[in-house]
This record gives structure tokens, sequence and C-alpha cells, in this order.
């Protein structure tokens, strides 16, 4: 979940790690990764997706957007029809469509875990104002910004958004997003990791201070591990691709990952090798590389 700004340009040709244990699975972020800054997909990744499930390779989309965000890969589903969002806080199966997504797996916040982090951001971070995002819900404080185009189902100060009787108590909280006016976002990330330390996980996909918080151990890459755990698929036949610190874990974890060339230099740092920017469809480039040496 990024908004439409770039992080930083490149369009140096693709860092390709030796080859070694042939690939069963794609990870691909989406914002900034598999999406053109248009949120478009070209026809030349929509191809290079159908080849690699051609060749039996399955494909994930791993993103921080929600499930009903994902409308912008509803046409390029294919076999592709599972994907995690939210972080890991949710996996998707999206064959059925705009606004039929069916949640097959969700690893909510707990509202406890919520409150302490909103707590402790708001003692360390004066200023920082939230919103709630659940499986179906998006919800608001007042002075929340207008970031995701979309209406709010409520405002309200988020310790009302997050109690027991709250809007939507039945229906599991996802994440909260927090947002800084004037911090600078790895900055804020850095001194919202320190303050809330092991009550959620947080992190970021946008080039704003918009922080993103999920529960203890809930990432990217841990649901993609249980996803491919259930599947006997081992982090070393992962192939993942990302441009943002919360693709930093999933880049870490799987045994071939690429940072986009409009990559954070944290995910720079953490993937084993480099790609074209998105705009110049680096996923696509690496895919048709990758199937030509199976």
């Amino acid at each position: 979940m990024r908004e439409n700004e770039l992080v930083t340009s490149a369009t140096r040709q693709p860092e390709t790690p030796a080859a070694g244990i042939p690939p069963r699975l794609i990870a691909t972020d989406l914002d900034g990764t598999l999406l053109r800054d248009d949120k478009s997909v070209s026809p030349r990744t929509v191809a290079a997706l159908a080849a690699a499930e051609e060749a039996g390779i399955e494909v994930f989309f791993v993103t921080g957007r929600p499930a009903r965000w994902m409308d912008v890969v509803s046409d390029h589903v294919h076999g592709h029809g599972l994907a995690i969002c939210g972080n890991g806080a949710a996996v998707v199966d999206l064959h059925g469509g705009p606004g039929a997504h069916r949640f097959v797996k969700v690893r909510e916040l707990a509202r406890e875990n919520a409150l302490d982090a909103v707590r402790l951001l708001r003692e360390a971070a004066s200023g920082t104002v939230y919103a709630v995002e659940q499986t179906y819900g998006f919800h608001q404080e007042p002075d929340y910004p207008k970031l995701h185009m979309e209406i709010p189902d409520n405002l309200a100060p988020a310790e009302e958004l997050l109690a027991d009787d709250g809007p939507g108590a039945t229906e599991p909280v996802l994440k909260i997003l927090a947002y800084h006016p004037t911090m600078d976002p790895d900055a804020f990330l850095t001194l919202s990791r320190l303050a809330i330390g092991d009550r959620a996980t947080v992190t970021r996909s946008s080039p704003s201070a918009l922080l993103e918080i999920s529960g203890p151990d809930v990432s990217k890459a841990s649901t993609l591990a249980l996803c491919c755990a259930e599947r006997g698929i081992s982090h070393e036949q992962v192939v993942a691709f990302g441009d943002m610190p919360n693709d930093v874990e999933m880049l870490t974890w799987a045994g071939q990952s690429y940072a986009m060339g409009n990559a954070h230099p944290d995910v720079i740092a953490a993937a084993s090798g480099r790609t074209v920017a998105n705009n110049d469809d680096g996923v696509a480039v690496v895919i048709e590389r990758m199937l030509e040496r199976l």
C-alpha cells in the first residue's frame, strides 16, 4: 500500500543470482513492484506470470493492500488466485472476482495489542493519527488524512474504534495505520518499533510517514512461510520481489529475491539480486530469464 510517489529511480540491468534449486513459487509485491506507477499490469508482465504457471511455478501476490483493493489484479488472476493481503494479515482467494473475495486465512491483531500500540505510540510521537483496517471495514480518526481514496465507515478516536463494543466489534482487526504529518518516514518507523516492542509488528510501504501495524510476528514472510509449508515448498524454492520496507523480511526469507530498481535502500540491502524498475517491467525481466534456464 503506497501512494503514487517514486522512492528512487534506477534503470540498471538485473543482477541474477546463480541458478540453484529450481523455483516452485513466485511471491511478488504489487505497488511499486508488479504494478506500474499508473497501477496497471503490463502485457509483458501478464505474459510472464502466465508462462511461469504454465511451467508449473505457482504465483502469489503478496501486498500491504486490503482485499477490497485487489481489483487492480482481478483481470490477471489466471491460475494465481491466492493473495497475501494486509502485510500477511490475510490470505485471500481472488477467484470470486471484484467484491467476492474469500478469506482463506486471517491473522488478526488482537484489540488489546492494538490499543497498547496506540497508547505507546501516542506517548512516543505526539500528533500521530490512526485508522483501523478490518476484514471488510475501514474506520479512522477525524484528523486522519484522506490517503486511501475511500470513505471511512466510522469517524472516532482510535480507542473507541478498537473498543470491545466499538464499530465492527465482531469483525477481526487486520492492522492499524498510524500517520504522522511531519516526521521523517524512516525515523518514524524506527521510533515506533522501539516504542511498541513485541506488542505488534510495525512496518511501512508508503513514502510518507504512514506506518502499518499488525499482530506480533505477522509479516509477509511469516504468512508466506505458512502457505509454502502447506504446499511442501521450502524457502529455497521461492523467488520474491519487492520495493519497500514491508518486503524486507520476505526478501530475506526467500531463496532468491530481487529489489526493484526503484526500491528503498533497506530493500536493496536485503535482496539477493536487483532488477530494473517497476515501470520497466522488472518482475517480468527476471521471470523471463529464469524460465530460459529451466
